[in-house]
């Protein structure tokens, strides 16, 4: 912990970089909504003893004085406002690589300790989807109608899972409300961050909390990024036929 702040009814966003987060859109979106309310540091939850550090590897960080500095991989959570009357915990986290029931306990832990009644997961995922289209959106929740209220498709997926999944389920015992929200984008489509994904999570997840945030920027972003994809699917004969196949086939379902 790098402070003790007293919250009240905040509510908790929560990405990690890898298995769940395709196109790098649910960490990107954390990320902009972190700065968009300027948010401060919280607590972090080491990665010494849950990742793998040479498949997540630390980074080193040129500093003004010339000195070097090394950026552990981890958890990091921090807070701050979206307006005068809540508050808002925003987490940025890597999957970890092992002891996953171990990790699920201090999460847990932590949001106990804040009195977060409300923890919204986000994820990505990829799909045989059109690039061109409005990213589509799923999930899952505690409370089913709410996703009807905010226009999201329930999730019936079933298989492996990421640790957004088993940590939904974790905080579910201690009667947490959960939101998981996923974007599904094009399989084809390898660019990272994918500012569309980010921000169709960021639309839903605004929605879910009643906010406002200014998206204009993200809106610049995924502009350009939609232009870029068009043109490199434009020069790309093997790859244009297969989103035209794509779109025959969502045409006709």
């Amino acid at each position: 912990m790098h402070v003790h702040p007293t919250l009240s009814d905040a509510c908790m966003v929560a990405a990690f970089e890898g298995w769940n987060d395709a196109g790098e859109a649910a960490t990107h979106a954390v990320s902009y909504v972190a700065q968009a309310i300027g948010s401060v540091p919280l607590a972090e939850i080491d990665g010494e003893e849950f990742l793998d550090f040479t498949v997540r590897r630390p980074v080193l960080r040129l500093l003004e004085n010339g000195e070097r500095e090394v950026i552990w991989p981890g958890t990091r959570f921090a807070y701050g406002s979206p307006d005068a009357s809540r508050e808002l915990v925003v987490v940025h986290g890597v999957e970890p690589h092992v002891k996953w029931r171990h990790y699920c306990e201090i999460f847990a832990e932590l949001v106990t300790r804040l009195r977060i009644p409300r923890v919204i997961l986000l994820g990505a995922y990829v799909a045989d989807v059109v690039y061109s289209r409005p990213v589509g959106v799923t999930g899952f929740a505690t409370r089913e109608r709410l996703l009807e209220e905010i226009g999201v498709s329930h999730s019936r997926y079933e298989g492996p899972s990421g640790i957004v999944g088993v940590l939904a389920e974790r905080l579910r015992r201690d009667d947490v409300e959960i939101v998981s929200l996923w974007a599904g984008l094009p399989h084809y489509i390898t660019a990272s961050p994918n500012p569309r994904g980010a921000l169709a999570l960021i639309q839903k997840l605004t929605a879910v909390l009643d906010i406002k945030i200014d998206e204009e920027p993200l809106r610049r972003d995924a502009a350009v990024f939609e232009e870029k994809i068009s043109s490199l699917v434009a020069s790309d004969p093997e790859l244009s036929e297969y989103v035209r196949q794509l779109k025959r086939r969502e045409f006709a379902q």
